[in-house]
């Protein structure tokens, strides 16, 4: 069979798929798990599956296996875990319990279980992977552990597709960029050490609140000077805290922050850099500097031939496909695209009601809510994302 074929059949398999899924939506929404304790979760939407128990993965994941048991494979994956958020919405499903899907992790969920539903029911032109990955909001990285079990390679996973909500696209734009498409991330703390005293004698102390002060006005040229313009990063400091009074000049200063770059170069330079910076800025004021860095996660990179292949069965689903948008948000999908050919695309939706200046909330806000079409639009891009990988089996 074509695939022109298997699209019209699965298309059709997936709409009359959608009712239920929307209803496994709302149970799910209803009744979130944070990260590391999503076996209750994972209950759910392998029941609704259907196929089986599967293969425990990272603690509280489950790899379900669609079609033949062997050979060359595609992989869905979508995300367990909510995050530690009250839910400030007034639908009858809301979650109460201070924990809350406000990343969209349940229309992801929902939409993944339509897709392997219809490929249960009527066939596909490749083995399917249901990967329900845990800990994506939290450290450890539930698919860092996913890739290192191993256990994808067994299963011959060729190629990873996930589809994610981004309110930050227009509403029914889907957006498929080969390439870097979300950021590296790194923590970074640099703690200033200099002389503390009395505040009424600073001629007897080495500041190191100044001294931070400096140091945090000099980190601002360096991705505007250290960095191509068309590629862009971010370094933001967003933690600061020193002393304890008004009249004490404290001995110690610390600043907390966060690097974002679309190129491991330029996150090798820019630590340096920042190092760098903070060392001599704080001798230049009598003091001295360490910094810690804590990495994170690598750039999302969609794999260009996926991206491309997906493109054409999108338009198909009626969907407007953007190949430009990228964003300096970080999600460890990341860790797939190293081992496999990976896609994750991101689909536009309204996120719910507008409060009263006419804002529409964003993701991780407790009003954060897209309708419940935006199962069906998980499901569209999923569809493409499998069918364009099973295109690039035989390459």
């Amino acid at each position: 069979m074509s695939l022109d074929s298997w699209y019209e059949r699965l298309h059709a398999a997936v709409l009359e798929e959608l009712p239920a899924a929307v209803e496994l939506r709302h149970a799910l929404h209803a009744d979130p798990r944070r990260s590391g304790d999503e076996a209750d979760t994972t209950a759910a939407v392998v029941a609704a599956l259907g196929a089986g128990e599967g293969r425990e993965v990272a603690g509280t994941g489950r790899l379900v296996r669609i079609g033949t048991a062997t050979g060359p494979t595609v992989a869905l994956r979508a995300e367990l875990d909510g995050l530690a958020v009250l839910e400030q919405t007034d639908v009858g499903w809301a979650s109460g319990s201070g924990v809350m899907h406000a990343c969209g992790h349940d229309a992801h969920l929902a939409g993944l279980v339509a897709v392997c539903r219809a490929v249960a029911r009527v066939g596909g032109p490749a083995p399917l992977l249901a990967l329900l990955q845990p800990r994506e909001e939290s450290a450890p990285s539930g698919a860092r552990d996913v890739v290192l079990s191993g256990l994808l390679a067994e299963e011959g996973v060729r190629s990873v597709v996930a589809a994610h909500v981004q309110p930050q696209l227009a509403a029914g734009v889907v957006n498929a960029t080969p390439g870097p498409v979300n950021a590296a991330t790194d923590e970074f703390t640099i703690t200033v050490t200099g002389h503390g005293g009395h505040g009424g004698y600073p001629h007897t102390t080495h500041d190191p609140v100044l001294a931070l002060a400096a140091v945090v006005v000099n980190l601002q040229q360096l991705v505007s000077r250290r960095v191509d313009p068309t590629v862009g990063a971010v370094l933001a400091v967003t933690q600061l805290d020193a002393g304890t009074s008004f009249n004490v000049v404290p001995d110690t200063a610390r600043a907390r922050g966060g690097l974002r770059v679309m190129r491991e170069s330029d996150r090798t330079a820019l630590l340096t850099a920042l190092t760098e910076v903070a060392e001599h800025t704080a001798a230049a004021y009598g003091c001295s500097a360490q910094v810690h860095t804590e990495s994170n996660e690598p750039v999302l990179a969609n794999d260009p031939e996926l991206a491309r292949a997906a493109v054409p069965w999108l338009a198909r689903g009626g969907v407007e496909v953007d190949d430009s948008w990228r964003s300096f948000g970080a999600d460890d999908f990341s860790h797939y695209c190293a081992d496999a050919r990976g896609l994750m695309l991101f689909l536009g939706v309204d996120g719910g009601a507008p409060d009263a200046q006419g804002r529409r909330p964003g993701l991780h806000s407790p009003r954060f809510l897209p309708a419940d079409e935006t199962v069906g639009q998980v499901a569209t891009a999923l569809l493409a994302g499998y069918l364009a990988g099973a295109q690039l089996l035989g390459t």
